[in-house]
């Protein structure tokens, strides 16, 4: 992470370490493409965990205070940085990135860090959220909605959503 922590980045980066459990080294894909309205890093809204395990791998943290079953798949155990999995009666319900991990990019080459003018660009923004010291920026595809999560000017992560879902982490 470039300059100080804020708090903004510090929410975050907190979504990956506070509340896990299960194994110490989880491991995401070391990169991923986000295809706006279909997948992130391979991993579709709808997906069963079996489907999540085969894209991803086992080693994943489950998160002990979330409302709804939570996976995080962290880069480094305990380090906030890669991915994660929100399930709603044992589908993917959410999809997101965590932190800002390298190599993550767009279909079309956006990529994590880029400047928050750069979001959207081909694609309609229909909506933002103010979540706790960030922004989500929306564009719906139907039923999906991509989310591009902001911080401080910059794109910190990527998400999918069902249209009409909290986008906030």
């Amino acid at each position: 992470m470039v300059g100080s922590l804020t708090a903004g980045a510090a929410v975050l980066g907190a979504l990956a370490l506070g509340g896990t459990a299960g194994p110490a080294r989880a491991t995401p894909p070391s990169a991923g493409i986000l295809v706006p309205g279909v997948s992130l890093g391979g991993v579709e809204l709808g997906m069963t965990r079996t489907e999540v395990v085969r894209a991803w791998g086992r080693r994943h943290g489950v998160c002990r205070d979330c409302r709804r079953e939570t996976w995080y798949f962290n880069r480094r155990a305990f380090e906030p940085e890669g991915a994660g999995v929100v399930f709603r009666k044992g589908r993917v319900a959410h999809v997101f990135t965590l932190w800002r991990p390298p190599g993550w990019k767009t279909s079309d080459g956006l990529e994590l860090g880029a400047d928050e003018a750069e979001i959207g660009a081909g694609q309609v923004l229909v909506d933002e959220r103010t979540c706790r010291g960030y922004a989500a920026r929306m564009a719906s595809t139907g039923r999906v909605q991509t989310v591009y999560y902001v911080f401080d000017g910059e794109l910190w992560g990527f998400g999918l959503i069902r249209s009409g879902a909290n986008p906030c982490l």
